[in-house]
């Protein structure tokens, strides 16, 4: 349940950010605001806008003040009721939730919608979230850090060969079942590239593949990477890599290049993003950050 739960919030965490073109019209600055997004909450807490936020979504779980504030659903069941009663000035709503987005314009609540196409859109869309909220200087100082950690991995993987990489999001516990990787496109693509590596399926131009086992081994990758929500004990960890003894022709299976990063920082596109392309970089070059 657990990976299942990983996999839908890097689904969740898939769609560039823009304020609602809806009728409503906000007036100054907010200081009640709802996100229901994670990678949003966070975006508000780096640029100091955390004590203007007074409701969030169920996924969220950083930073550790999230923890006490009211939950109003996510994606599938926003909880209209309880966000109405904590009198937002402001929401921040996935663009696909048309039907939450018509309530709150019925209400006179204004939104700011989110959607996430890439790595260079986690910038952007703090920019346009600093932008909203009066608080364009810090969100510039935490999109200029975030650019220039980029660029240190970027010049740290720059001449270095890139190994054919399986980058893997979601998959059935002790099984090569409902395996879930990221394709070629997106913001886990993105990262895989600035952290050195070549992602085996950068041809198929889809944000995530379902892959069976016997499509891995036509891929053969040179590494593959598991991203984890949770911690893994030393004994799952040794009994998860021998699930993929099965497929001993695969080069990364015979070189034992199989590495498993348990980091949210990995699969949610905010202000960390560069953290976890860091991440997926000493995984793939670790003599680069010696």
């Amino acid at each position: 349940m657990r990976i299942l739960r990983l996999a839908v919030v890097v689904a969740l965490a898939w769609a560039f950010a823009a304020v609602s073109p809806g009728a409503v019209q906000p007036q100054g600055h907010p200081q009640r605001i709802i996100s229901l997004i994670p990678a949003v909450t966070e975006m508000l807490f780096a640029i100091g806008a955390g004590p203007q936020v007074v409701g969030v979504g169920s996924y969220d779980n950083f930073p550790a003040e999230v923890q006490k504030l009211p939950r109003v659903g996510a994606l599938l069941d926003p909880d209209i009721e309880r966000i109405i009663s904590l009198k937002p000035d402001l929401v921040v709503v996935y663009a696909t939730q048309s039907d939450l987005q018509k309530q709150l314009e019925r209400a006179t609540i204004p939104t700011f919608r989110y959607e996430h196409a890439g790595l260079a859109d986690v910038t952007v869309t703090i920019r346009h979230l600093g932008n909203r909220i009066g608080r364009s200087p810090e969100a510039t100082r935490v999109t200029q850090q975030i650019e220039r950690a980029l660029d240190d991995i970027r010049q740290r993987t720059a001449n270095r060969r890139h190994p054919r990489t399986l980058l893997v999001f979601g998959r059935e516990a002790l099984a090569l079942r409902g395996i879930y990787a990221s394709g070629g496109v997106g913001f886990l693509q993105d990262m895989l590239v600035v952290a050195g590596g070549d992602n085996v399926f950068a041809d198929v131009k889809r944000q995530s593949v379902q892959a069976t086992a016997e499509l891995v081994l036509a891929r053969q990758p040179e590494v593959i990477l598991e991203l984890r929500g949770t911690s893994l004990t030393d004994e799952m960890r040794r009994k998860e890599i021998s699930v993929w003894q099965s497929l001993a022709a695969v080069p990364a299976v015979k070189s034992e290049r199989i590495a498993f990063i348990a980091d949210q920082r990995t699969v949610v596109p905010g202000p960390r993003v560069a953290e976890g392309t860091e991440l997926l970089a000493r995984a793939l070059h670790p003599e680069a950050f010696k």
